[in-house]
């Protein structure tokens, strides 16, 4: 495999990534008032990404995987933006009780964010049906991917990482804090490192066998800098590193809420396609 089949989807999935995240941002530091209309308008954006997945599914070139993981990401992000705004969250929407220990405390947790997690499934379901023995399905892999990542970092946020802020954290959902622990290490963290790694090489081996010029062999290539990026950001999770000067350009100093550094509880629930997202 060339440099430039590698360097090119690279930097691209690099580039949506960040991007991406930081549209998201902008979105989100909207008046609480005008989300209806900004969700209204992206559910276009969203209409038009599923049909981009329809079309491109039997395409087995190369731009038609660009296109699709674009359509991905567009769906991906109208569900992020749909949380983050508060519209699709779940049935509870209070604090953790501070004497909820265990399996109760994630019940509540999950409560707090279950409408959320099942709409994301079921577009999940809805995208591999619509690619299901096609050439090109990188889309249901990239919105794949996302779902996988995302679910692993919010365990390891909820049973507890050490690196966390709350400076992207939306005001409106600043009860969800109550369920992040902040803690040095958790058990699961080590195994989430080592099964992204395992999956990115499991993702570069195919894209290395795939027929060269095809969908799935830049797929697999996107796929891999999407997930390397989310093992990245796992990273953030436990090392002296912020992440949150990668979108200052939608930081808390252009209306965003800034950190409360008097709250030992202040955290971060990132919005970008593992939650970062992120």
């Amino acid at each position: 495999m060339d440099l430039a089949a590698l360097s090119v989807p690279i930097i691209t999935t690099v580039f949506a990534w960040w991007f991406s995240t930081g549209i998201i941002l902008l979105l989100v530091r909207l008046p609480p008032k005008n989300y209806g209309t900004a969700l209204s308008l992206f559910a276009l954006v969203l209409a038009l990404a599923t049909g981009g997945v329809i079309i491109t599914a039997d395409q087995d070139t190369s731009s038609a995987a660009y296109f699709a993981a674009g359509c991905a990401l567009c769906i991906w992000g109208w569900h992020e933006a749909s949380f983050l705004m508060g519209k699709i969250t779940g049935p509870r929407p209070a604090a953790c009780p501070a004497d909820a220990k265990g399996w109760v405390r994630f019940k509540y947790a999950t409560l707090t964010v279950i409408h959320h997690e099942i709409a994301i499934f079921l577009t999940l379901l809805a995208l591999i049906g619509l690619t299901w023995g096609q050439p090109n399905q990188v889309a249901s892999w990239t919105f794949g991917v996302l779902f996988t990542m995302r679910i692993s970092a919010k365990l390891n946020i909820f049973l507890g990482v050490p690196n966390l802020t709350d400076e992207f954290f939306p005001a409106h959902l600043e009860h969800l804090k109550s369920y992040l622990p902040k803690r040095p290490m958790n058990a699961l963290m080590p195994i989430s490192v080592v099964g992204s790694l395992i999956l990115c090489a499991w993702l570069m081996t195919q894209a290395d066998h795939a027929p060269e010029g095809s969908a799935m062999a830049t797929g697999f290539i996107l796929l891999f800098t999407l997930t390397a990026l989310a093992l990245l950001e796992h990273f953030f999770m436990v090392l002296p590193v912020q992440d949150a000067a990668l979108w200052r350009w939608a930081s808390p100093s252009k209306g965003l809420r800034k950190p409360n550094p008097s709250s030992p509880k202040d955290t971060d629930l990132r919005p970008t396609s593992w939650e970062s997202t992120k």
